[in-house]
């Protein structure tokens, strides 16, 4: 008479506790089947000794396991891509916004607010029609690693495209806004550009929140003042 084996439900802690008791047990796999693909759930496989059925599927598991690490990790990078400029590592519009709405959040819970720094390079498009575009990269990587240094963790910096970019600076009065940026223009005069024997500077505006302002607002009054300063000859600050 025939009789079927009754289905084994297996679970990581079982399998991994007959691994250990059982040192051969991946070469008696090896050597005495060739086990098809076995589903994570309940199975049924017939004929075979218990341990081994147990054996495979635990195998079965941990490279179930191994692939959903993988594609977790994946999806992490993906995600961290789609929030970040692909050239100099800084946030990008889509990333800023995200980091600013929690900081938004945090900011109300705590009743506290927030400056934020428009900055644009000054003549840039001279830079890349004079030295070319790979110079002028390299000219944004430089400008954001200086900032990286000067800026504390909690600050948010942005790419908001071409050679436009948006600080935020948690908890941040006017006063101390407008001196951090001054700070980092003055480093930044200090500076060559690298593949290119210039400097560099920047035009900026800085504005603090006004009541519950929203970001968005506070980003276009900051707007306004980096042109107030190109107008008033670039290399400059304007605070409002």
């Amino acid at each position: 008479m025939n009789r079927s084996t009754p289905s084994v439900v297996f679970s990581n802690r079982l399998a991994s506790r007959r691994l250990h008791r059982r040192p051969g047990a991946t070469r008696a796999v090896g050597q005495a089947l060739t086990i098809p693909h076995v589903d994570c759930g309940p199975a049924i496989v017939s004929g075979l000794p218990r341990s081994l059925v147990q054996e495979a599927g635990m195998f079965e598991l941990l490279a179930a396991e191994l692939r959903i690490a993988e594609l977790e990790q994946a999806l992490a990078e993906a995600r961290d891509a789609a929030l970040t400029d692909p050239l100099t590592g800084a946030l990008n519009r889509r990333g800023f916004e995200r980091a600013s709405e929690r900081e938004m959040a945090r900011a109300q819970r705590r009743c506290t607010g927030f400056a934020i720094a428009y900055i644009d390079l000054d003549d840039f498009k001279v830079l890349n029609d004079t030295f070319g575009h790979q110079v002028g990269d390299q000219a944004l990587v430089f400008l954001v690693g200086l900032l990286r240094r000067m800026l504390r963790p909690t600050d948010i910096l942005s790419r908001f495209g071409g050679e436009e970019f948006v600080l935020m600076l948690p908890e941040t009065s006017l006063v101390d806004a407008t001196g951090v940026v001054k700070r980092f223009l003055l480093e930044l005069s200090t500076h060559t550009i690298p593949g290119a024997d210039r400097g560099m500077t920047f035009s900026a505006g800085v504005c603090v929140q006004q009541g519950d302002e929203a970001v968005d607002a506070v980003i276009l009054r900051a707007d306004a003042a980096t042109y107030a300063a190109k107008r008033r000859g670039k290399n400059n600050v304007v605070a409002c």
